[in-house]
Order: C-alpha cells, then structure tokens, then sequence
C-alpha cells in the first residue's frame, strides 16, 4: 500500500496508537521505511549509555539506582524514572513546559504533520517513563505526538474517546502496535481508514496473524484455553467488529509490519519486514564488553512460570555463562528484581527505553542471554554487525504453573524454534 495515499488535495492523515514503548520504537521503524516525517525534518539529541546500581546482599531493601526522570506534567507526580539510558538536551520526560504531554514542544512538528503518534498512557510508572522517552524520540523525528491519560480515572476513557472521535473520522490510516487491546478495538469501531497497519508487539503479532487467518477470535496467548469471564463476554461484540475491521476487504487494506516470522498469512494481508533501519542509522555501533548479559522477562508476573523455578534458572544460567548485568522486563516486580540482586549477585538494569535501543547505543555485552521473548528475533537485526551473539535458552516444562495457559509450551518453544541467528541453549538443569 502507498503510504502516502490521502484523499486529493492532503497528505495522508495517519494516526498511530501506541501503549508500550516497543509499540513506538516499531512506529518510529514503520515511519522510518516509509519516508513519513513532519517537514521541519529530525532533530537528533546525544544520548548516553545505561547506568545502575544494583540492589546489594547486605541490604536486601535496596532498590535499583534511577535516573532523576520528570514528574507528568498532568497529574500527580510519580517516582523517579528507571535507570538507563537517558536522553541529553531537552526535558528527560520528552515533554514541553510550554504545551505539557498532549502536545508537540514549542517549535516542534506543526499540527498538520503526517503521523500523529497517540500514547494511550498506561499506569504502570516504568511503562509511562520509558514511554515519556520514546515520545521524546519521536518528536525528535519530526512526528506529533499526543499523550492521552487514556487510564487516569473512571471517566478517563469517555474524555479519552471522546477527544479521539474528530481524527479517528478524518484519518486515512490506523497504525496500532496491539490489536488485542480493548482501548484499541473500540478506537476500530469509529474510524473510517481505508489502511490499517499492525506493527510489532513482540510475540503477540505472530499470535494475531495466526488467528486473523484461522477466524478465531482475538485472545492472547498467555489465556489462551481458559473459559471467557464477564469482561469477555461484554466486550464480545466489540472484539468481533474489530477482527472484521482487520480483515482485507475491497473497502480495506490491511499491513503487518513485524520482525517475527509469520507463517500464516492471511488472504490479502501484506506483511512487510522490519529490519530496525531506523535503530541501526541512529544509534550505534555499540561498544562490546567481554561478560555476558541476561535479558529478564514477565513470564512470572504473567502466571506463565514459577517464580521459585525462575530465580534458580536464572541463578545457573548466570553461573554458567559468566553473566554480570540482568536488564529487568518493565514489567518485572520491584520484589522479584530484589530477590534476584540478592541471590544472584546480578547487576540489575532497569532501562528507560527498549532493550534494542540500549544494546545498540552500548555497552553490551559480547554475549546476550534470553529466555523465549522477543528480543530473540530483534537483537540479532538491531545488532547486526556487531559480533554480538544472541543465545536463548527454552523453557523447561516443569517449570511451568498449574494455571498456565495449555498453549503456553508450544508458543513458547515456537517462539524459540523460528528465531534466526541466535544460538540455541537447553533448558538449564534445576537442583
């Protein structure tokens, strides 16, 4: 599809619809492929590399150092930033004094700039810092952005749609980074675009072309199996329009722009690679240590693996890798992080921005361990070049809890089976 095929007389009016940061960073790639970029073009901000202290056996209550970050500007202020990487030469939160986060900063993209990034803002304060980091980026690129307190209250969601309902209407294209997303699918029912793009969300898009071709309903794959509840219920008819929005039509075209391997293509959906350009041509190369990393993941907060299980698999896995640095998921648990600081002797990062950004930026480690994520499948792109080696080690099935989803061990070790240029590790044995 054309990605500046608008009606005569304007360019394309593209709306994107972003919940996490990794949803934005695969936007800003999207935007990058196509040549969308505000006429005042990109101005680009020095960065500086990942900084944390780690929590310490002889004071367990310790938390991970954090950069100062910028309290919201539109409510209440919240704790500090993660550590990481953190932007130099402006507002750490990427936010303007002048027109606070539902606008550009003064002098920034003007109104009728191609792509209009909307953050739906989450609650979960590491979520909304790096976030706050990502937008920075993407007005740096030359993109409106519009941050939108889509969760701060009861009535948060009327105003929310209610403000959205004037540019859903007049919008030639809807790119979204989760097609599962309740927010997302009611946002669906009110547009009139002749394009929707799907851009990565990790593992789930492949998940979701799958049942986009299978014509099942959209579920995601950590509940996959389990009855319905209420909510489900409810909010069925609104899911079920939103999966007959995102299925090509002669009044609609469809993309998925991902990184995954898709298998399962659905008639009429093009898909188009992402191969992090835009990461690789603005940061990098990185500067390589000789230890290794691990990458954490939320598979314990998800209710996936045990956590007990988890802590002694990570515990081998450093050991017998030489591993020194843990880069905690966003949505690892402060107390998790703590027990494995303690236990582990691991340097805990907490970063402010996607894991490809701060291993392309540096330092990093000559080799990176992961269990089944998505950064199986978007390090060895962001990084190529770099002799950095990617390892990924499977998900042992007992470790596994007895609420998991039945589709849990077959997504998990397909997750890890389709990734390319990485090198594959069995399971760590457990004591």
């Amino acid at each position: 599809m054309s990605p500046r095929a608008g009606q005569a007389g304007h360019p394309a009016r593209t709306l994107a619809f972003v919940e996490s940061p990794v949803q934005l960073l695969n936007v800003l790639e999207w935007a990058h492929l196509h040549g969308l970029r505000d006429g005042a073009g990109p101005t680009h901000r020095t960065a500086t590399p990942p900084t944390a202290t780690p929590p310490t056996a002889t004071d367990p209550t310790a938390t991970p150092r954090t950069a100062p970050g910028a309290a919201d500007r539109s409510g209440p202020a919240e704790p500090p930033g993660p550590a990481g990487a953190q932007l130099t030469g402006g507002t750490s939160a990427g936010f303007s004094a002048a027109s606070g986060p539902a606008g550009g900063p003064a002098g920034g993209p003007s109104a009728d700039a191609e792509l209009t990034v909307v953050v739906l803002s989450p609650t979960d304060p590491m979520t909304r810092g790096q976030l706050r980091r990502m937008a920075d980026l993407a007005r740096d690129e030359g993109h409106r952005v519009r941050w939108e307190e889509a969760r701060g209250g009861t009535t948060a969601p009327f105003h929310t749609i209610g403000g959205l309902a004037g540019p859903l209407r007049r919008a030639d294209r809807i790119v979204m980074g989760d097609p599962f997303s309740r927010y997302v699918q009611l946002l669906l029912t009110i547009t009139r675009a002749r394009d929707l793009v799907v851009v990565d969300d990790g593992t789930a898009t492949m998940e979701f072309v799958a049942q986009l071709a299978r014509g099942e309903r959209l579920v995601r794959w950590h509940r996959k199996g389990g009855r319905p509840g209420p909510r489900d219920l409810l909010f069925a008819p609104v899911s079920s329009s939103a999966r007959r929005r995102l299925t090509p039509s002669d009044r609609r075209r469809v993309e998925v722009f991902s990184s995954m391997p898709v298998t399962e293509i659905p008639d009429g959906v093009t898909v188009t690679a992402n191969d992090f350009a835009w990461t690789r041509a603005r940061f990098g190369p990185p500067r390589i240590t000789q230890s290794a990393d691990l990458v954490g993941t939320s598979l314990v907060e998800t209710g996936v693996v045990d956590g007990d299980r988890y802590l002694e698999a990570v515990r081998n896995l450093a050991k017998a890798h030489g591993a020194t640095r843990y880069f905690a998921h966003r949505r690892e648990s402060t107390e998790k992080l703590h027990r494995l600081a303690v236990e582990t002797g691991l340097e805990i990062v907490r970063p402010d921005l996607p894991l490809e950004l701060i291993a392309r930026r540096g330092p990093i480690g000559r080799t990176i361990l992961s269990f089944p994520s998505t950064v199986v499948h978007t390090l060895p792109l962001a990084l190529a070049g770099t002799g950095v080696r990617v390892a990924v080690c499977d998900i042992d099935p007992t470790w596994l809890t007895d609420t998991a989803s039945p589709r849990a061990q077959g997504f998990l070790s397909g997750v890890t089976g389709t990734a390319r240029d990485v090198h594959r590790l069995a399971a760590v044995s457990l004591a």
